[in-house]
């Protein structure tokens, strides 16, 4: 299995956990990532702001991943939609399609029927299956309850997104929780934002939304928080002790990358899953694993 890796700007600058992890366990089940020097940043920034000009941005990166004739795995949740989207968008209108494409021509480059778009997660799902995850299961996490934060580009908008995921009713990240042994279960207010898109504005705003939903995440009982976002990371594991400073409370609640949870089940040394930089001390949640094991 063989994919254009595409990591983004958040990935390479602030979750290096997140890639140590995920190239550990992806090497596992054969899955290649092929680092392309060239990609940028996916454009998504710029949405909002000037539509045309996030579509060129994406567009350069589509056509150098067309240009290798590899599906172009993504990371964060962010790049994941702002790719697809753009990509849906310029396969179905001639006219941003030819715009863009004048602007790629004295780079030598072109758009022109778009690539296929992957999560990472789902190329675990999809592609990699549940049977084979099971497979490399060396330890069972069961009795560890785990809250399962999908992030809003994962799966929305459904139309632009190659798979059956329910936007209202997501399944697929419960599943690969629950291969690894633990409970994912749910909370209120679960498929909602992480606020992180938010900080650039209003840090007020966006870590009272996101006290929120680590409030929700408490009184369900949960031991930790799974997500598969760096953007998402920034919010409740980066900023979990401001939001916890700011409001006088306390969470401690672990938040991991689903490929370094999946890791731990494979018995990967958590060194090597980059355990030590989150920003959420772990010890007491690897204590627990280590009892049941």
């Amino acid at each position: 299995m063989k994919y254009a890796s595409f990591l983004g700007c958040t990935l390479p600058s602030r979750a290096h956990n997140y890639e140590a992890s995920a190239r550990l366990v992806g090497n596992k089940f054969g899955i290649e990532l092929v680092d392309i020097f060239d990609f940028n940043c996916c454009g998504l920034p710029l949405k909002s702001a000037h539509f045309e000009t996030y579509l060129a941005i994406a567009a350069d990166n589509l056509a150098i991943a067309e240009a290798k004739g590899l599906p172009l795995v993504v990371f964060c949740n962010g790049c994941f939609g702002a790719l697809s989207e753009a990509n849906e968008h310029l396969k179905h209108n001639a006219k941003d399609r030819k715009m863009v494409n004048e602007l790629l021509k004295p780079l030598g480059k072109e758009f022109n029927q778009g690539v296929k778009i992957i999560h990472f997660s789902r190329v675990l799902y999809e592609d990699v299956g549940i049977q084979r995850i099971k497979e490399e299961i060396v330890r069972d996490l069961k009795g560890i309850r785990i809250a399962p934060h999908y992030g809003c580009h994962y799966f929305r908008p459904g139309e632009v997104h190659e798979n059956d995921e329910n936007p209202k009713n997501p399944t697929s990240l419960d599943m690969l929780i629950e291969v690894t042994g633990a409970t994912s279960i749910s909370y209120e207010d679960m498929l909602q934002c992480c606020a992180s898109p938010v900080l650039g504005t209003s840090e007020k705003i966006a870590v009272r939304i996101g006290k929120k939903k680590l409030d929700h995440i408490k009184a369900a009982g949960a031991d930790l928080m799974v997500i598969h976002c760096p953007l998402c990371s920034i919010m409740y594991d980066q900023y979990q002790p401001t939001i916890e400073k700011q409001f006088n409370v306390e969470y401690k609640i672990p938040v991991l990358y689903y490929t370094q949870l999946l890791g731990l089940a494979m018995d990967f040394d958590p060194t090597e899953l980059g355990l030590k930089k989150n920003k959420v001390k772990v010890n007491d949640l690897l204590a627990k694993i280590e009892n049941i094991s």
